[in-house]
């Protein structure tokens, strides 16, 4: 354990920003499974009514320092280019 005053700060300030990575991390993940769920399924109006939420968490995630900006810019044309791919659904 850190003995030093500046050490122990340091510890309890790597500890709230490790809560902030997570709780964005974990929000990232969330619209990245909702619309690969959704590309899954071949539901394309739904993906793309999605999308642009998902860009918005990506792009928040990538401003907060938590994934790296190229991550974010591979990510976001990945799921657009399956996105564009998926059939939409047969109308009855």
């Amino acid at each position: 354990m850190a003995r030093h005053a500046s050490a122990i700060r340091q510890h309890r300030r790597s500890l709230r920003r490790q809560a902030v990575n997570k709780r964005n991390k974990t929000a990232y993940r969330t619209q990245v499974k909702k619309i690969r769920g959704l590309i899954e399924t071949q539901d394309k109006d739904q993906a793309k009514a999605l999308l642009p939420n998902v860009f918005k968490t990506i792009d928040q995630t990538v401003r907060k320092g938590t994934i790296h900006k190229n991550t974010g810019a591979r990510v976001k044309s990945r799921l657009s280019r399956q996105v564009e791919k998926t059939t939409p659904a047969p109308t009855k």
